[in-house]
């Protein structure tokens, strides 16, 4: 196990030198069995956070994100958390000024991830696989880039079904409705 773990440790670093070495736009520790963000990483990288515009922290085991990660990777335009357990977000996510596309797809969130719906520059939404029931339609009607949303794989009202173009400006992504079963 402890050589498992130095191993996970071990590509961890690999991937955080080569981002500053290399002074890539990109961080990817997706499939690193992550349980929170490292807290070294933020020392290591301090040097080139700015230039970071997209991470991928999917198929980990994080189950939050901090507000110094936000605030830390400000210039983000895109963040895969895909693959987690997260069920919220921080309020802080609202300061991702640049930030057009986020997948939280496969997580554990119950409730839309309200903040994001004060996010400026935000095109792309992906909610897949999700236990949402309830989405804040007056808000993300207000969303003005958002391009697509998708909610396949939740268990949303039949208000949300309702939501139909010129109402919302964005594609709106849903599983079918099951059928009624017949008595």
């Amino acid at each position: 196990m402890h050589k498992r773990m130095g191993e996970a440790v071990a590509r961890v670093a690999r991937k955080v030198n080569d981002t500053v070495e290399n002074k890539t736009d990109s961080l990817d520790l997706a499939n690193c069995k992550l349980m929170n963000f490292p807290v070294g990483i933020y020392k290591a990288m301090r040097s080139v956070t700015e230039g970071i515009h997209r991470i991928s922290l999917a198929n980990n085991e994080l189950k939050s994100i901090t507000s110094r990660f936000v605030t830390t990777f400000s210039q983000l335009t895109e963040l895969n958390l895909a693959g987690n357990y997260l069920h919220r977000l921080p309020e802080e996510i609202t300061s991702l000024l640049h930030l057009r596309a986020i997948d939280l797809s496969r997580n554990r969130f119950r409730r839309f991830p309200e903040p994001l719906a004060t996010v400026p520059a935000l095109e792309t939404i992906d909610l897949e696989e999700n236990e949402i029931a309830e989405v804040p339609t007056d808000k993300l009607a207000s969303m003005a880039l958002l391009r697509s949303l998708n909610l396949r794989a939740n268990p949303v009202g039949p208000e949300v079904r309702l939501l139909v173009r010129p109402l919302v400006p964005f594609e709106l992504l849903l599983s079918p409705e099951e059928p009624i079963p017949k008595a």
